[in-house]
């Protein structure tokens, strides 16, 4: 075999995205690059390697046996990296540097402010935020391949350090007209009658809600399922059904009287929303000031951000009163 052409950093952060996605078009989205780009950067290091990395099986792009070696290498070689990167930032003492963070989809309606006023804080820190379903966080927790993870149910395990920071609250909803809409304390049988949409069964919301259901015996059957909570707010404004969502993603519908909360028994169900990481990382002084900031700061700040919805009495929030909008 000939003597291997070293690839370049950026050869490499390309195939990695490429492998990751297993496609040309989402690696090129990601890094903000064409797809003709990315195409003709692969080829190089094809060309380099001088073995074909990925191939075209109908319309899935899999990777070769040589391709996995060098996403797996790509892989090693990025993180030690983003360590070294890291730990030159903190020789400084200065709070910068690259701050990635993944959270499942409903912390969406949060999490962005929060770390967008952290960043205003620290504008030297480099923030990535990777928004997915708690499926998809699990596995990048477990990989090591971020600084923070934002969850409402953490993994029982002991090699992941969880610490809650802000409440969560669970509420049932339905259209302002529904027969339920109004009625005081509805028995949880009742809404077990109902058209439910349900989030995913990987939800950690839909997990919290069945633990409760089956505490007290009621079994709510699924009449459609969806991975995404503003899905399922439309589906609900449409008249499919009724759903249990975080407070935290219904602000809006609620302000604008599309959605009203439902008193049912049981609820509202509240939980705290976490952030974890592997037990033993050594945190950059930027994810440790982050992890700090939401320990102290971040409820205060979501509460000043999020306004108790427009008109909604005590009872219409689940008699959660006006404090409950800041969930």
């Amino acid at each position: 075999m000939a003597k291997l052409i070293l690839p370049t950093v950026q050869q490499m952060r390309l195939f990695e995205a490429v492998a990751r996605h297993g496609s040309v078009t989402r690696a090129a989205e990601e890094v903000h690059l064409t797809q003709p780009s990315v195409s003709m950067q692969v080829k190089a290091l094809e060309e380099k390697i001088g073995m074909s990395l990925t191939e075209q099986v109908g319309k899935t792009l899999h990777l070769t046996r040589a391709g996995q070696e060098v996403a797996q290498a790509g892989r090693d070689i990025l993180d030690r990296l983003a360590e070294m990167e890291t730990a030159l930032e903190d020789l400084h003492g200065a709070v910068a540097g690259p701050l990635s963070v993944a959270v499942v989809s409903t912390a969406k309606y949060f999490l962005p402010q929060l770390l967008g006023r952290f960043k205003r804080r620290f504008p030297e820190v480099a923030p990535r935020l990777t928004i997915t379903n708690r499926e998809t966080v699990l596995a990048r927790l477990a990989e090591n391949r971020d600084d923070l993870y934002i969850m409402g149910l953490p993994p029982q395990e002991d090699a992941v350090v969880a610490e809650p920071f802000l409440e969560n609250v669970i509420v049932f909803v339905a259209r302002p007209d529904h027969p339920l809409a109004g009625r005081k304390a509805i028995p949880l049988a009742r809404i077990a009658e109902e058209n439910v949409i349900r989030r995913e069964p990987g939800s950690g919301t839909r997990q919290a809600v069945e633990k409760l259901c089956r505490s007290v015996r009621v079994s709510l059957e699924t009449h459609m399922e969806f991975d995404d909570s503003e899905a399922i707010k439309q589906g609900v404004i449409s008249g499919l059904g009724i759903a249990y969502l975080s407070l935290h993603s219904l602000r809006l519908e609620l302000a604008a009287g599309e959605l009203a909360v439902l008193d049912v028994e049981g609820f509202p169900l509240r939980r705290r929303w976490y952030a974890a990481h592997r037990r033993g990382k050594r945190l950059s002084n930027a994810a440790q000031a982050f992890l700090d900031y939401l320990l102290v700061e971040g409820e205060q700040e979501v509460a000043k951000s999020n306004p108790s919805p427009a008109g909604a009495s005590p009872r219409e929030m689940g008699g959660l009163a006006g404090e409950a909008a800041r969930g």
